[in-house]
């Protein structure tokens, strides 16, 4: 019986350094059967050497659009912005399915070319929680970033952004960057930095509280449903903090957090919204006060202010792939919660996981516009 072959695609992002497959993941993998194919990547925190000695064979980068139909693709971010067909079965994390900017674009490059997509953002245990996420990482980065703006606006003034930032060898260098920031904000505002988390009791949102109990704040708001749910927004209790921290999981039409009026109080302290759940584009998005995503290049996007504002600088980070500030600590634990699902793979489509990521799929391409998939459309919704 012939292995089934996994091709490890190479991040194109900008400033994209993790992978869903490390070395260590990658030998597990090999010993269990499968042939594993990692592409040269030059943006890896994983250097190609790390994957010699694991049975996996490096090939050339971008070559995934080459190889049989029957490769498995796995990837992180979405694919580059193009129009050929797609006719594997990619696993990645796409952002096509609650109605983002371009979804049925993307979508419907898989069903024209007879592709699937198995999104790793939608893989759920039998109690319905994610198999694996890169949620604790995201937040602890979302707020790492965050302070660090608190303390920039202090120190350089409201009209100079934030500049640009790389990627950190491990969360001690973070946190010592973070905590010498802090205490030159404090310096110019004569106090520590009020935070607010919501969603705190997630992955997400513990890994912003730890960030921040890490950088040894104390002024620590902990919200999640018993508090959203008590009263409708916006909330007060944001604006008169310096630092929002969003780290939800956005299922459904809320009342937005704040809001262009609410900024407008004469009480306001927020100077710092970190959008770590990111829903830039999507319709409901609750932190309607922006509308771009930002970079590790350009952190920080301003917020127009309305007449009457009391003067104070609003930035908002809104970076989606934030735990690549981490690269190798959020690789190597989203890896390891992967691996389960990973040894899945080889019969996937008699796999629980795997075959609840198809239904979706299909679920999901059924609702693609009238032509969207050359006709394709209604044959995959009968299948489904």
């Amino acid at each position: 019986m012939s292995s089934t072959i996994l091709h490890v695609r190479a991040e194109t992002k900008p400033l994209e350094h993790r992978t869903a497959i490390t070395p260590t993941i990658a030998k597990k993998l090999v010993d269990a059967g499968y042939t594993v194919n990692v592409e040269r990547s030059p943006l890896s925190i994983f250097p190609d050497s790390e994957y010699e000695g694991t049975g996996a064979s490096l090939v050339p980068t971008g070559s995934w659009t080459d190889v049989p139909s029957d490769h498995i693709i796995i990837g992180l971010k979405e694919l580059p912005e193009e129009d050929f067909p797609l006719k594997h079965t990619h696993v990645q994390f796409a952002h096509c399915y609650k109605g983002q900017g371009g979804w049925d674009t993307v979508l419907g490059r898989f069903p024209r070319g007879n592709g699937t997509l198995l999104d790793l953002e939608f893989l759920e245990d039998e109690n319905g929680r994610r198999v694996a996420a890169f949620g604790y990482h995201a937040g602890f980065a979302g707020a790492a970033l965050a302070l660090r703006t608190w303390a920039w606006q202090l120190t350089h003034g409201k009209d100079e952004p934030l500049p640009g930032v790389s990627s950190y060898e491990n969360e001690d260098l973070l946190i010592a960057d973070v905590k010498k920031a802090v205490e030159e904000g404090k310096a110019k505002a004569g106090h520590y930095p009020r935070i607010l988390v919501i969603g705190a009791l997630g992955r997400c949102g513990r890994g912003a509280v730890d960030l921040c109990v890490r950088a040894g704040l104390e002024d620590i708001i902990k919200w999640d449903l018993p508090e959203t749910s008590a009263k409708p927004g916006p909330y007060q209790e944001i604006i008169e903090s310096d630092v929002f921290v969003n780290c939800i999981y956005l299922s459904a039409k809320i009342p937005p957090f704040i809001d262009a009026k609410s900024l407008s109080a004469a009480s306001r302290r927020l100077s710092v919204v970190c959008d770590v759940s990111c829903d830039t584009t999507n319709p409901h998005n609750p932190i309607p006060i922006y509308d771009i995503n930002t970079t590790f290049s350009e952190p920080t996007v301003p917020v127009p202010l309305p007449e009457g504002s009391n003067g104070l600088p609003l930035s908002v980070i809104s970076i989606d792939h934030l735990p690549s500030l981490l690269p190798r600590e959020a690789s190597e634990a989203f890896s390891a919660a992967l691996l389960p699902s990973l040894m899945g793979l080889k019969d996937w489509k008699n796999v629980r996981v795997w075959q609840q990521a198809e239904k979706l799929f299909k679920d999901k391409v059924a609702t693609l516009p009238e032509g969207a998939v050359d006709g394709k459309t209604e044959l995959l919704a009968k299948q489904s």
